[in-house]
Order: C-alpha cells, then sequence, then structure tokens
C-alpha cells in the first residue's frame, strides 16, 4: 500500500486502518491516539468502528498506551471492547462552547479522553505535565527543634511567583469551532499534551482516525514521528495542506492519488 503522504517521518495512509494496518509496519508504535466516530448521531460520518481497538491490540501488540476521546455513553456502550486494556486515568477537555441536542439536559462543554494501557504500569512511559500557574502562597512549616538543627529556622516562607504546578485533570482549551476542516476536529494544544505526557521524542505514534491531521501536525511539531489513516480523501488532503505549512518548497511526489 503506497502512503497518500510520506515526509519528515510522517506518514498518512488514504483508506480504512482496519483494512491496511496488517499489510504495513508498526514496529516500535509507542503511543496510539484515537478519535473514532463515536456514533450517537444520525450524521453520514458518525458510524463506530467495529472492532477497531481489537485490530489495535492484534497488529500492534507491544503498544502500551492508547489515549482515546469519547463520551461516557460512548466509553459505557463499548466497555467490553476495551476488555484487553486497564484504565489508567481520565481526563476532560472543557470547551469554551458546547453542544445542545436537548433541551431538557444540562448543556454539554465537555469530552472525555482515557487513557488506557497493557502490562504493567510502571513499564509504561509517562512524563507529567506542569503549569507554571501555581498560586503564590505563604507555606506556613513548623520550626525542628533546637536540638536537631542548632538553631530554629524560620516558620513560614513565601512562594513569589506560584511555580510549576501538576497539570490537572480538566483541560480547558478552546474548540476549533469555526476554523475546522473536519466535523470533530481537536485543538493542537490539547493533543500536545497527551503526546507529550505519553510519547517519548523521537517515538511513534499511530492515529488511527487521523482526519485533517492533528495528531500528525503536533508529532511532526514535537519531534515525533507518525503513522495516520483517514477513509476521507478530502480529510487526507486537509492533512496534507496542514503538514506542508511552513514549507517553502515542496514536490508533487509527497502526495500520490
Amino acid at each position: 500500500m503506497k502512503p497518500y503522504y510520506q515526509k519528515d517521518g510522517i506518514t498518512l495512509y488514504c483508506g480504512d486502518f482496519r483494512l491496511l494496518l496488517p499489510s504495513i509496519d508498526c514496529t516500535g508504535v509507542d503511543l496510539v491516539t484515537a478519535d473514532p466516530p463515536y456514533g450517537e448521531t444520525s450524521l453520514s460520518w458518525d458510524r463506530w468502528p467495529e472492532n477497531w481497538v481489537d485490530v489495535i491490540a492484534r497488529v500492534v501488540p507491544m503498544t502500551t498506551s492508547l489515549w482515546c476521546f469519547g463520551t461516557m455513553r460512548m466509553f459505557l456502550d463499548r466497555v467490553n471492547e476495551f476488555s484487553g486494556w486497564k484504565l489508567a486515568q481520565d481526563v476532560i477537555w472543557e470547551k469554551h462552547n458546547g453542544s445542545g441536542f436537548h433541551v431538557d439536559r444540562f448543556r454539554r462543554v465537555h469530552e472525555q479522553i482515557c487513557h488506557f494501557y497493557r502490562g504493567t504500569w510502571a513499564d509504561v512511559f509517562k512524563a507529567p505535565q506542569f503549569t507554571a500557574d501555581a498560586t503564590a502562597r505563604t507555606v506556613r512549616r513548623k520550626p525542628k527543634p533546637a536540638q536537631w538543627t542548632g538553631a530554629r529556622g524560620p516558620s513560614s516562607y513565601t512562594s513569589i511567583n506560584g511555580g510549576p504546578r501538576m497539570m490537572r485533570s480538566v483541560l480547558k482549551f478552546r474548540s476549533e469551532h469555526g476554523r475546522a476542516v473536519n466535523e470533530t476536529q481537536k485543538p493542537e494544544n490539547l493533543v500536545e499534551v497527551i503526546v507529550e505526557y505519553s510519547c517519548r521524542p523521537g517515538g511513534l505514534i499511530l492515529s488511527p482516525f487521523c482526519g485533517s491531521g492533528t495528531d500528525l501536525v503536533v508529532a511532526k511539531k514535537t519531534g515525533r514521528r507518525a503513522i495516520g489513516f483517514d477513509v476521507r480523501e478530502d480529510q487526507c488532503a486537509a492533512a496534507v495542506d496542514r503538514l506542508r505549512q511552513g514549507h517553502l518548497q515542496f514536490t508533487e511526489s509527497e502526495v500520490t492519488r
């Protein structure tokens, strides 16, 4: 299978990854980032891809981390499909806007991102993320007895600027509403948090539903490699356009149709 695009460690295939993946060398995949159709609407593109989790498990057996976007309803409806994975944590993406399909329920302004893994947690690569926005505050401490230190030290100190704080599980990023190419396009800075956390620099990311290429763009920007798939050629073309941004020269040989 010839790639639709291949350059600088980024490879994109146009087609159903469930059919293509078995014939592609996926040795060394470190992270799977999945944003499948949730299957919660009547829209033509919103159809859950059956058995996709099983395909990942069979074809990429060494992968230890899988981050999957979804909703609580989606994960509960498909819980058996994730039975071969362990749930490490879930993160909430809080958007600046939301959807209101029902007038008798809360307006939903969030999506879930669940982190699954296989093997032992100690063997899973993870690089905790931090933000430099801890609240400056006075920290009070009981002074140690003089017989321990020879002198009584200060009983408190004041943090000047707050310093780093471990990133919290609710991530607030503006959605791509108004500028997205894909119907469910995720913001790059949100995906970047996941990639930085779960994929070592230079590592390989597998994106089975890459849409307009956000995962691929983030991989390129952060010094990772990536293999992406999408069934729609217009989305693959959009992904290539995004990947080419910033390049002054390119050749048509980068893209095959």
